[in-house]
């Protein structure tokens, strides 16, 4: 297997160790560019008001933006293991840009759509910076890197519907994408002086670096077992967020775009499971901190079916729903990342790939539950994919003993 993958690869001298500058400057740019991916989850009812469209229908645009990030990441993450990563990463961000100005403009629904389909493919740099980060670190102390890197994508995550939920309320839906755009053009700036360059060692063909992905995947059952795991855990989360803006304008509520942002903000808190998930995964090895992760994530759905309409129980929920989200998923790229550090970047691939096919699916199925069986439709999605998940990780390619 490891012949195999190497084909086309030579070695390369130890990099110098991760400073804490630069870790901080990679996390703060995860954080940044992710938040492309998040800014129209709770503009979307606005952006349905604007085209005359109904929940259904234009959480498609959620949906289409994670499609997008899928292609990104199967067709031009792996390149972080090929090509000179600086230079990937800052032209990314510039065609980010473009596109979210295109969002911004955009007359029609459909032009949004297709704007939303390449500002999710452009929007992969932080699964660029991610296994940087991991081949940077020392042994002993990865984790805890990734964990770190991981926080500022998180926080990205939440953040960004905070701000977009504030800024959809009193500027429009269109303003985010201009802000979304101008932050683009200014962090590209500023990695192009900051980031160091980062040479790859993969010398083979493009076509050979993609067909490496199906050998990893075809022969490492634990990378297996995470990329489905990663898969039903964002497909749940994905659901939650998608439905969310829904339901707090709902009959329930009566709140408004800018409240379902606050959500994610209160999400953020749980960030902080980042620096323990890593934590817990160099000293007690990375099963522990996933299975905890999961069980939080179940009970954080069962108390928003049975306490939901409670708005003390859906702070709560929220908050449990994000740490064990992020300790699942931390824990699971740091048994991946210890599978073959010469393939960091595609491992990456195949694992994020099928996350963020989940998460498609999960925004999908939540506007699809939402539309017909309302919260508890929700909440019966989210809750299978966690079953799934908890399922797979306790019995999926465990007979190979791995």
């Amino acid at each position: 297997m490891r012949e195999s993958v190497q084909a086309g690869a030579v070695t390369a001298p130890a990099p110098p160790p991760l400073a804490p500058g630069l870790v901080w400057l990679m996390a703060i740019t995860c954080g940044l560019v992710v938040a492309n991916i998040y800014y129209n989850q709770p503009l979307l009812a606005e952006i349905g008001r604007t085209f005359g469209l109904g929940e259904s229908q234009v959480s498609l645009v959620a949906t289409v933006t994670q499609v997008g990030y899928t292609l990104g990441l199967l067709f031009v993450v792996p390149l972080g293991d090929k090509r000179e990563r600086k230079q990937l990463i800052l032209g990314l961000l510039l065609c980010a840009a473009v596109c979210l100005a295109a969002a911004a403009y955009a007359p029609t629904f459909g032009l949004l759509a297709a704007a939303s389909l390449f500002i999710g493919l452009f929007s992969a740099v932080p699964q660029l910076l991610i296994p940087m980060a991991a081949s940077l670190a020392s042994d002993a102390d990865r984790g805890r890197v990734v964990g770190r890197v991981m926080s500022g994508l998180l926080i990205g995550i939440l953040v960004s519907r905070t701000i977009s939920g504030y800024v959809g309320l009193h500027f429009g839906w269109r303003t985010m994408f201009w802000v979304g755009a101008a932050i683009m053009v200014l962090l590209t700036g500023i990695l192009a002086r900051m980031l160091p360059r980062n040479q790859p060692t993969f010398q083979g063909s493009y076509g050979s670096l993609l067909r490496s992905l199906g050998t990893l995947a075809s022969t490492l059952p634990v990378l297996r077992r995470s990329a489905l795991v990663g898969a039903c855990m964002f497909g749940g989360f994905s659901a939650f967020w998608t439905a969310l803006v829904f339901f707090l304008e709902s009959d329930a509520y009566h709140y408004h775009s800018d409240v379902a942002g606050l959500f994610g903000l209160i999400g953020a808190s749980g960030a902080l499971a980042a620096s323990f998930a890593g934590k817990s995964a160099d000293t007690k090895g990375p099963d522990y901190a996933l299975n905890l992760g999961i069980l939080l994530f179940l009970g954080a759905y069962l108390l928003l079916g049975f306490g939901g309409t409670y708005l003390v129980g859906l702070v709560v929920a929220v908050v449990v729903l994000d740490v064990g989200q992020q300790m699942t998923h931390i824990s699971n790229q740091t048994r991946i990342f210890m599978l073959l550090p010469e393939a960091r970047s595609r491992l990456n691939t195949v694992y994020m790939t099928g996350c963020f096919i989940g998460a498609s699916a999960g925004s999908f199925l939540g506007g699809l539950a939402w539309d017909h069986f309302q919260w508890p439709g929700v909440c019966a999605v989210g809750l299978a994919f966690g079953t799934v998940a908890y399922l797979t990780n306790r019995f999926y390619g465990r007979g190979s003993g791995q």
